[in-house]
């Protein structure tokens, strides 16, 4: 009877022990729940461009508003951004309504600077030209070109001896040569060159480039000094402590457009040289996000890299080995984002992408842009089917 009822015990934990096996197939980890779980990143890009539009855009004026909560000032360099991302929408999904904004944006962004696109900053005008060129080649429509070009003659203009060489800044400041106002003035040429064969604008490519690599760039480690000021004496002061995520990604974009002109493998390895040291170096040690770089101007900053990583991730040519530790990389960051530092009620961000905005929180264009642009990256990248399926 004793061995009995010991083996009638046995029979028991046995049961239950397999009833545990059975049940860890229902657990929060299963494939299934992965599946579930997974984010429908067309939906979320979907919610966050549209949530650009339903927080900044004025209609009315035909530009972003810089702020989410009556803030309707006019700043004209995010401006390019918001339409990058309009275009980014437009490309996922052929709605007319982000086409209808773009015209408008065309009528209104220069109204805003005395009916013109040109501006005291290169950088800014090189933003607004590389945007409105992408739309002219997104769709088809020759003004957008026609002001391309109008914005690049002005931007030549930019290029003293001063320094060796190298595009301003500003006009007020003739005396600085940054990264931000030639490697973009790079990308822009290059893409003016591949558009129209013309080797003028080959030729602007590689002296912008070949300026910021051989003046603003750490060849040992790809790190992008952001820039250098040249005193009445000549005397040449580089601010090496000075390094921001988008001057790591126009450098990269820049490389990335005459590596595709040229094939010299030169070029792509400047490009994943200049891609890990941002991923090395500028991203927070405890959660692998891009650094937070504050609100303002910088809240722009990493959404510009991350623009320019995605270009890099597509270039065809990229060993599978790099393009799964940037996808992984990237898409880390967007589902942190989205999962995490997402308000969902208005699909607004903060400037660290770990951190959610508070309900009725005053969100800064800049800072906003930079989430857009990360979520419809990870909508893009899934779209080519890049991304994990959990």
């Amino acid at each position: 009877m004793y061995r009995f009822k010991i083996f009638i015990s046995a029979i028991f934990v046995y049961l239950i022990t397999m009833l545990g096996v059975v049940g860890c197939s229902d657990s929060p980890t299963s494939s299934q729940e992965k599946k579930e779980q997974a984010i429908n990143w067309s939906a979320a890009a979907d919610s966050s461009s549209n949530a650009l539009i339903n927080n900044y855009w004025n209609s009315g004026e035909g530009y972003f508003n810089y702020g989410n909560r009556g803030n309707t000032e006019f700043h004209y360099w995010p401006q390019a951004h918001a339409l990058d991302v309009m275009l980014d929408a437009y490309q996922r999904t052929s709605d007319s309504k982000y086409k209808q904004i773009m015209d408008q944006w065309y009528q209104g962004v220069p109204q805003q600077q005395g009916d013109t696109f040109l501006n005291d900053f290169y950088d800014d005008m090189e933003w607004n030209a590389l945007a409105m060129l992408r739309a002219h080649q997104t769709v088809g429509d020759e003004k957008f070109l026609t002001s391309t070009k109008d914005v690049w003659e002005e931007i030549k203009t930019g290029w003293t001896d001063v320094g060796g060489g190298g595009i301003m800044w500003a006009k007020h400041t003739p005396r600085s040569k940054n990264a931000i106002s030639n490697s973009p003035a790079s990308i822009l040429a290059s893409r003016l060159y591949k558009l129209t064969g013309e080797e003028e604008y080959l030729d602007w490519a590689h002296k912008t480039y070949d300026f910021v690599k051989n003046n603003l760039v750490n060849r040992q480690n790809g790190a992008v000094w952001d820039h250098m000021e040249v005193s009445q004496d000549g005397e040449v002061d580089i601010q090496k402590d000075w390094i921001f995520t988008y001057n790591q990604g126009v450098f990269l974009g820049a490389a990335l457009e005459l590596y595709e002109i040229t094939g010299e493998s030169r070029y792509l390895n400047d490009a994943i040289k200049s891609a890990d040291y941002t991923l090395n170096n500028l991203t927070d040690g405890n959660t692998r996000l891009l650094v937070d770089e504050g609100t303002g101007d910088g809240g722009l900053f990493k959404g510009i890299f991350v623009r320019y990583l995605t270009e890099l991730i597509l270039e065809e040519d990229l060993s599978e080995s790099v393009r799964n530790r940037y996808v992984a990389f990237l898409e880390h960051n967007a589902e942190t984002l989205w999962k995490e530092g997402t308000n969902k009620s208005d699909v607004l961000y903060s400037s660290f992408w770990n951190d959610k905005p508070a309900n009725n929180a005053e969100i800064d264009l800049t800072v906003q842009l930079s989430g857009s642009m990360l979520i419809e990256a990870a909508a893009l990248l899934d779209n080519e089917g890049l991304l994990s399926d959990e």
